[in-house]
């Protein structure tokens, strides 16, 4: 795994902004970035991410059957009691699940090492469907990467699939929380497929969602009897309509066990039931979340996002925080693998999984070892 500098496509933005990523840059600050690329050979890709991705998402199926069959285990990841028949029956009747990214620390010469599971809401999409491979085509046929290259991508196709699957006759209605363009251009993107399956589609926002009579319905009081929502469970289960979603006749995506691997306290039950497997990394309950981090840890709490409240402590003894709102939870500790460095970034390789299958990846840069909101997308190709 390398990173090779290459020139910027001079009409990419105009490109970008006529397709609707309008949040290619922030604040003045490159989001999508294609000053370079990162190149993996089939094999590392093949063998030290698709496979492992397949696999490990295998387990995390089996500890979603172990935790909804267990209150100590649910209690363990802090979530409310009131929620647990929910999240059982989600599960135990089967409620579909649509997509969920895996965080890899990866350097191309061992073992990918799963830092974390995104698995309720994740972003970076869109731009890892299908504007990195938007990018792909374009570079080839300008002439600016080698004819023969490849990327690992099926992230588009797998969703067309996924959806087909669902056999929805019904309005699927898409929330995203007002304002956000990042998230209106995730849901967007899933409207899109779901309307060229033949699914009626429909925006709201996740504000405007209203209850009447015990249904959720939109701003004409039509009923919404599906409904993908970026807005995460540990949220929704603080939330007024929370209570009212049981009772409910609307389908989720992600649906409500998905509350389970969206949280970091499954880290440390994926190291206890497969101690010293090599995609895992040892973690455990953090016992004292006011004392140091030990050097070759990292502290996190269960519903950190985008890098906020992670405190990070080096075997050369660099300590690294990142303030942020996430402080009314547990926290594990994880052993640290330390994300590979070029130049002046350091990668992390995210590893999409569309219904249950291992899809493509996403890499993202960060000028500091944790990744935070003001990361860069960079893309990708395969060549050997």
């Amino acid at each position: 795994m390398k990173k090779i500098a290459i020139a910027e496509r001079p009409d990419w933005k105009q490109t970008a902004e006529n397709l609707g990523f309008l949040f290619h840059t922030i604040d003045g600050e490159p989001y999508w970035d294609e000053r370079g690329y990162y190149q993996l050979t089939l094999a590392q890709v093949e063998n030290d991410l698709e496979d492992p991705t397949q696999e490990l998402h295998g387990m995390c199926m089996d500890l979603v059957d172990q935790v909804v069959r267990s209150e100590a285990l649910l209690d363990r990841l802090g979530i409310p009691s009131a929620y647990y028949d929910l999240i059982r029956e989600s599960w135990l009747q089967g409620h579909p699940h649509l997509y969920g990214r895996m965080d890899f620390s990866y350097n191309g010469t061992g073992p990918a090492k799963l830092l974390e599971l995104n698995y309720d809401t994740p972003t970076s999409l869109y731009e890892a469907a299908a504007f990195q491979w938007g990018w792909l085509e374009e570079c080839i046929a300008r002439g600016m990467v080698p004819a023969r290259a490849d990327q690992f991508n099926n992230i588009d196709t797998r969703l067309h699939e996924a959806f087909a699957a669902l056999h929805i006759k019904h309005p699927f209605y898409f929330a995203s929380m007002k304002g956000s363009v990042e998230d209106k251009a995730t849901t967007d993107y899933l409207r899109l497929i779901a309307d060229k399956v033949g699914i009626e589609s429909r925006h709201i926002d996740i504000e405007d969602i209203g209850l009447l009579e015990g249904r959720f319905v939109d701003l004409d009081d039509r009923w919404i009897p599906h409904l993908f929502k970026l807005h995460a469970w540990e949220f929704i289960f603080q939330e007024d309509f929370g209570a009212a979603i049981a009772a409910s006749d609307t389908q989720f995506f992600e649906p409500a066990w998905k509350a389970i691997l969206s949280n970091k306290g499954v880290l440390p039950l994926l190291w206890e039931l497969h101690p010293g497997h090599p995609n895992l990394l040892a973690a455990h309950l953090d016992p004292d979340p006011c004392a140091t981090v030990p050097k070759g840890w990292v502290r996190k709490p269960y519903f950190s996002r985008e890098g906020a409240n992670i405190q990070l402590h080096t075997e050369e003894g660099q300590l690294l925080e990142v303030d942020g709102p996430y402080n009314d939870a547990p926290y594990i500790l994880q052993q640290l693998a330390p994300l590979p460095r070029y130049g002046d970034s350091y990668a992390l390789v995210g590893s999409w999984v569309i219904g249950d299958q291992a899809a493509g990846i996403g890499i993202r840069e960060d000028d500091s070892l944790i990744t935070k909101d003001s990361s860069r997308f960079v893309p990708h190709l395969i060549l050997d």
